[in-house]
């Protein structure tokens, strides 16, 4: 099974609206819809992808949960969310009405912090809730977002929250590796593989070594759809040289055990 735990979608008429903006300064490979993404998804041989949905004020939150709530669950995991404007019962009401079992943090995009104590009050409700979490980690805006974002916040989250499945995107730190490997690797957090335009355009070696210490079992394909080709990122995963178990489980054993869906 091949799961791809990092596809951002959007209704048809936003996602046009949104790529063309090149968020992050990135050109998309894909057009950001429910069709486009199922249609990338029988083209690569992904069997299930987990679905983000990115609320970046407060008074979108329950639209963007009402519309990613509803999507096809036979191929797609919703992952909807949230933001510390709103109480941590408005937050956690909005997830559940829709039957969200995860969300998506971005601070480059929600102007928060993984530092903020409101992040950590709100990430603590959610692991007693048993809803997983994923974030963007490192770089892809100005100074003072990327610091928003920094590598260091990540251990601080998985010891000060040791019940939250905490998913750092981009290996911990996107365009920050070297601070990642430095504080993520061999943190409590599940690391995730993307990293736009392409994980080929990292050493490979550095990669396995990164895995390798983290630990492969704690590692999740993603390929941040659709800023990226998936069939493109499966191959440079399996371009690694892994051992096979270790393969298998990055390209969607893990995810699955984490997301209860053995």
């Amino acid at each position: 099974m091949i799961i791809d735990a990092h596809a951002h979608v959007w209704p048809d008429e936003i996602a046009r609206k949104v790529l063309a903006d090149r968020p992050v300064g990135l050109d998309p490979v894909h057009d950001g819809t429910l069709d486009g993404l199922r249609a990338t998804m029988d083209a690569a041989g992904i069997d299930l992808a987990v679905c983000l949905a990115v609320a970046n004020v407060a008074r979108h939150v329950a639209g963007t949960n009402r519309f990613i709530g509803g999507i096809d669950r036979t191929r797609f995991i919703p992952f909807g969310t949230v933001h510390p404007d709103l109480t941590v019962e408005e937050n956690l009401a909005s997830l559940k009405d829709n039957g969200i079992p995860g969300v998506k943090l971005h601070p480059l995009f929600q102007e928060l912090s993984l530092g903020d104590s409101r992040v950590v009050e709100l990430l603590s409700a959610l692991a007693e809730e048993g809803i997983a979490v994923i974030t963007h980690v490192g770089a892809g805006g100005d100074e003072a977002a990327n610091e928003r974002g920094a590598s260091r916040h990540i251990p601080a989250l998985a010891e000060r929250i040791p019940g939250l499945t905490l998913i750092a995107c981009h290996f911990g730190g996107y365009h920050r590796l070297e601070e990642a490997e430095e504080v993520v690797a061999g943190s409590g957090a599940v690391l995730e593989t993307s990293w736009p335009p392409s994980l080929g355009s990292l050493p490979p070696e550095r990669v396995r070594k990164i895995i390798e210490r983290h630990g492969a079992d704690r590692v999740v394909f993603g390929s941040d759809w659709p800023m990226t080709d998936p069939a493109t990122e499966i191959a440079a995963v399996r371009a690694l040289g892994l051992p096979p178990e270790d393969e298998a489980a990055i390209l969607g054993g893990n995810l699955a055990g984490l997301l209860g869906l053995q």
